[in-house]
């Protein structure tokens, strides 16, 4: 008869299934923060892209509807500034909001970026929003998506030169001509921005008429259209001046645009 051999300290199946259960419980956690890692890296490549699409320009989530509203609604107004920045005006428009601690929107026009980037400068102290306002007020509403995307982008690059690090929150196409532009804009990390009253000012009508047709035209949660470039707009910044503190007595308040519609 063959005599039964003793199998050798810790080789036996009973050792063998213990060493099993050990390694496993050694490998699960290891597993376990492999894949949370894996997940993370696949989860922030979307919001890395995005970035990447709105750097220097807006913030995540803009569409391509055109905002005329207020952030906040109620009796509210938002007053936006177009085809600046102006050597004379500009400035003055800046004394007379810092005075009345008023902030608004100053839609650029890139070519005057170029010439005048120390306004670009002084309007993003004053703690305003910028917004594009193209390169040189074309009326784009036949342009392709092509030609939007590339004059968007130059008027960008001018206004980060002037500015770096200042975003550039909202778009404008000239003469209200969107065409295509919205969702070129939104692409590119801007919302659009419209308006709901627009006083005329580009045609000087006297400070008191422009003063009239705001206190008299304005609704509650309008987007104001005025202007601080493009021709003398002295009577924009006095009516400005006059304009604040009369819906101020009213009960009105400033506010900003809808971040989107």
């Amino acid at each position: 008869m063959t005599e039964k051999t003793e199998p050798a300290r810790g080789t036996g199946p009973r050792r063998r299934h213990t060493r099993s259960r050990r390694l496993r419980r050694l490998a699960l956690p290891l597993l376990l923060s492999a894949g949370m890692c894996l997940g993370t890296l696949t989860l922030a490549e979307p919001a890395r892209a995005g970035q990447e699409a709105g750097r220097g320009a807006g913030w995540g989530g803009a569409t391509a509807a055109v905002v005329d509203s207020t952030r906040h609604g109620g009796r509210t107004l938002a007053l936006t500034f177009d085809d600046g920045p102006d050597p004379t005006d500009t400035p003055r428009l800046l004394a007379v909001l810092r005075k009345h601690r008023v902030k608004a929107v100053f839609c650029l026009w890139g070519e005057h970026v170029r010439q005048h980037p120390e306004l670009v400068r002084a309007i993003v102290r004053g703690g305003h929003t910028l917004c594009n306002h193209t390169m040189r007020h074309d009326d784009m509403s036949t342009w392709s998506p092509e030609d939007v995307r590339a004059d968007l982008e130059a008027t960008n690059a001018e206004i980060r030169k002037a500015a770096p690090g200042a975003p550039v929150r909202y778009f404008r196409a000239p003469y209200g001509s969107w065409g295509g532009t919205p969702e070129v804009a939104a692409e590119l990390g801007m919302q659009p921005l419209g308006w709901r009253l627009a006083v005329g000012d580009w045609e000087p009508p006297g400070t008191g008429e422009l003063v009239r047709r705001v206190v008299e035209g304005v609704t509650p949660g309008a987007v104001v259209l005025m202007h601080d470039g493009g021709g003398d707009r002295s009577q924009t910044v006095e009516a400005v001046d006059r304009i604040v503190p009369l819906l101020r007595a009213e009960g009105w308040r400033f506010d900003r645009p809808a971040r989107r519609a």
